[in-house]
C-alpha cells in the first residue's frame, strides 16, 4: 500500500511538473528583457515584451476585437445549436449518421482552407475585414462543437420532466426556465465554453477573412519567429480570457 501511495504521489508530481514547467518558462520569457543562452534564467527582467506588443495599439485593438467576436459567436452558436441539438439528442432522426458527419466537416478540414473558400463570397457581400465577417466565419467552426456537445444534454429524463411539467399546466416559457435550462445547465455551460474557445483560438479563418482587421492570434503568430519576449507576453494575454472562460463554465455548470 505504501509503495502504491508513493507511486501515485510521484505520478501526480510528474503530471503537475509537466504542465507547470512550460507555463513557468512562458512567464519568465514574457517578463524578460534579456535572456540569452546558456543562462537558465533571464539576465534582465522588464516589460519590453508587453510594451513592444502593444506599441501602436495593434494588440489592444486585436484583443478587443477577438473578445467581441468570441462573445457574439458563443451566443449565436448556442441559439442556432439548441433546436438541432435537441433533435439529435432526442434521437428524432431515423439516420443521424449523415447529419453528424456533415456537422463534423468543418472540424476535419483546415480552417484556412475553409476561410479561403469563403473569402470570395465575403468579398461579394462586403464582409471582409469586418466584425460581422469574422463572426460568420467563426460560427462555421464553433457551431458543430456546440451542437454535438449540447445534444448530450437532451436525454429521455429531461423529456419526461418536461412532460410532467406540461401536465401540471406549466406553460412553455416557464417550463423552459424552470425545467429545461436547469437540467441542461452543465451541458449548456460546456457547449458555451467550447464555442468561445473555438472562436477565441481561430487563426486560419481569421487570417483569410479579415487579415486587414486582425484578431489576437493573427497579431501574435508572427512574433513567434521574430521576438520571443513579445510572443510570450501576448501568449499570456491570450491565455487569460480562456482561463476565465473555463472558470466561468465550471462555476455555471455546477449542479446545485
Amino acid at each position: 500500500m505504501r509503495n502504491s501511495g508513493r507511486m501515485s504521489g510521484a505520478l501526480r508530481t510528474t503530471v503537475v511538473l509537466a504542465f507547470s514547467l512550460p507555463f513557468l518558462v512562458l512567464v519568465l520569457q514574457a517578463f524578460a528583457d534579456s535572456w540569452t543562452a546558456p543562462s537558465l534564467i533571464p539576465q534582465e527582467f522588464g516589460l519590453r515584451g508587453f510594451r513592444d506588443g502593444f506599441a501602436g495599439g495593434g494588440a489592444g485593438v486585436a484583443l478587443t476585437r477577438s473578445l467581441l467576436v468570441a462573445f457574439v459567436v458563443t451566443a449565436v452558436s448556442l441559439l442556432l445549436a439548441w433546436p438541432a441539438a435537441r433533435v439529435i439528442g432526442e434521437r428524432r432522426l431515423r439516420h443521424p449518421g449523415p447529419v453528424v458527419l456533415l456537422l463534423a466537416v468543418p472540424i476535419l478540414i483546415s480552417p484556412f482552407a475553409i476561410g479561403t473558400g469563403m473569402t470570395g463570397w465575403f468579398v461579394r457581400l462586403g464582409l471582409t475585414d469586418s466584425v460581422a465577417g469574422l463572426v460568420l466565419a467563426h460560427i462555421v467552426f464553433s457551431l458543430p462543437y456546440a451542437v454535438l456537445v449540447l445534444s448530450t444534454g437532451f436525454s429521455r429524463r429531461l423529456r419526461l420532466s418536461e412532460e410532467m411539467a406540461s401536465s401540471m399546466g406549466i406553460g412553455p416559457w416557464r417550463r423552459l426556465l424552470m425545467v429545461t435550462l436547469p437540467e441542461t445547465r452543465p451541458t449548456l455551460a460546456l457547449a458555451a465554453l467550447m464555442a468561445f474557445l473555438v472562436s477565441w483560438g481561430q487563426y486560419g479563418s481569421s487570417l483569410a477573412i479579415s487579415g486587414g482587421s486582425p484578431t489576437l492570434p493573427v497579431v501574435l503568430l508572427p512574433f513567434i519567429g521574430s521576438d520571443f519576449e513579445v510572443a510570450a507576453a501576448l501568449s499570456l494575454l491570450f491565455l487569460v480570457p480562456a482561463v476565465l472562460a473555463l472558470a466561468a463554465a465550471n462555476r455555471a455548470g455546477r449542479v446545485r
